[in-house]
C-alpha cells in the first residue's frame, strides 16, 4: 500500500529538525502531511489564588509557545509546497492519546521525531495511540540522518510472531522496493512453538513470492539484550531502516519489564517502522 496521508507528531523541542524530516519525507511521497503539534497540559499548582494564578500563567505561556511551534511548522509546510494542514493540541496525556488515535485511523502511516521520543508523556500517548488504538504504521526518526520510507537497505527483526508479521506486511511495498532485505532472528528457537524447524525461512519465502530481495540471518545474542543486537547489526549493515512487530509480549508486562520495544522507542539510530 503506497503512503500517501503522513501524520506527524511534533512536541515542542526539536522542532525545525522533526518538521522537516516530516516535509521531505511527504515531498518524498508526493502526499499529503497532516501536522499535528503537542504539548502535555500542566497540572493545576493548587486552588488558593497565588497558587491559581501562578498556574494560569505557566499554562498560558506553554499554549503560547506551542502557538509559535504551529507557525513555524505552517512556515516549513509552505515553503515546501505541500499539501497540509496543522492543528495543535494542548492537553492532559490521555487526552493527547485518544486524539492521536482518531487522527491516525486516516493516516497511512504516522511519524514522530525526537521531540516526541524525548518526552516520556508524548512517547507513551504516540505508541499507545497508533499501537493500541488505530493500529497504524509508527515511524520513529532518529535525531540525525535523513529518513526516507523508499528505503534500501532494510532490517527486518523477526521473532515468529504475529505482530512481526503485521509489520512485515505494512511495510511490503518498502520491503519490494528495497535493494536487500536482512531478516534477522535473534537466539532463534527451533521448536515447532518458537520459529519454526527453519527460523525466518516461511517469511523469507512469503516476501519473496512479492518480489523481495531476503536474506535470512540467525545471529546469537551472546547474552547482550536483543534490542542492541538489533541496533548494533543494523548499524553495522548500513540499514535505512528497521522494521519490527510492537509489544509481542503483553502490555502490562512490557510496562513492568521493559523489553525490546520499549527500548528502541527511547533510542535508536537508525529510522524504526513499528506496528502491532
Amino acid at each position: 500500500m503506497p503512503f500517501k496521508t503522513i501524520l506527524s507528531l511534533i512536541g515542542t523541542t526539536d522542532t525545525e529538525a522533526d518538521i522537516d524530516k516530516a516535509v521531505a519525507l511527504t515531498a518524498e511521497l508526493e502526499g499529503h502531511l497532516s501536522v499535528l503539534a503537542l504539548r502535555t497540559a500542566i497540572s493545576p499548582f493548587g486552588t488558593s489564588y497565588p497558587a491559581a494564578a501562578a498556574w494560569l500563567d505557566a499554562r498560558q505561556k506553554e499554549i503560547d509557545g506551542l502557538m509559535d511551534v504551529r507557525r513555524m511548522a505552517e512556515d516549513r509546510c509552505r515553503k515546501g509546497g505541500l499539501s497540509f494542514g496543522i492543528d495543535h493540541l494542548y492537553d492532559d496525556r490521555y487526552m493527547i492519546e485518544s486524539n492521536i488515535g482518531m487522527r491516525a485511523m486516516y493516516a497511512d502511516v504516522v511519524v514522530a521525531g525526537e521531540g516526541i521520543r524525548s518526552d516520556a508523556d508524548l512517547r507513551s500517548a504516540a505508541v499507545a495511540a497508533t499501537a493500541f488504538h488505530s493500529g497504524t504504521p509508527l515511524l520513529l526518526m532518529p535525531k540525525a540522518g535523513r529518513v526516507s520510507l523508499k528505503p534500501k537497505n532494510v532490517l527486518l527483526a523477526w521473532n515468529g510472531r504475529p505482530q512481526a508479521a503485521s509489520a512485515a506486511k505494512a511495510a511490503m511495498e518498502m520491503l519490494v522496493g528495497a535493494d536487500a532485505v536482512r531478516l534477522v532472528v535473534i537466539d532463534p528457537d527451533t521448536s515447532y512453538f518458537g520459529n519454526g524447524e527453519e527460523p525466518g525461512a516461511d517469511m523469507a519465502a512469503f516476501l519473496a513470492r512479492h518480489g523481495a530481495k531476503v536474506v535470512v540471518e540467525q545471529r546469537s545474542s551472546g547474552e547482550r539484550e536483543a534490542e542492541d543486537v538489533i541496533r548494533q547489526h543494523a548499524l553495522e549493515l548500513g540499514c535505512d531502516m528497521i522494521v519490527m512487530g510492537a509489544y509481542g509480549h503483553s502490555r502490562l508486562r512490557e510496562r513492568i519489564f521493559g523489553g525490546v520495544t520499549a527500548s528502541i522507542l527511547e533510542s535508536c539510530d537508525v529510522p524504526v517502522f513499528m506496528v502491532r
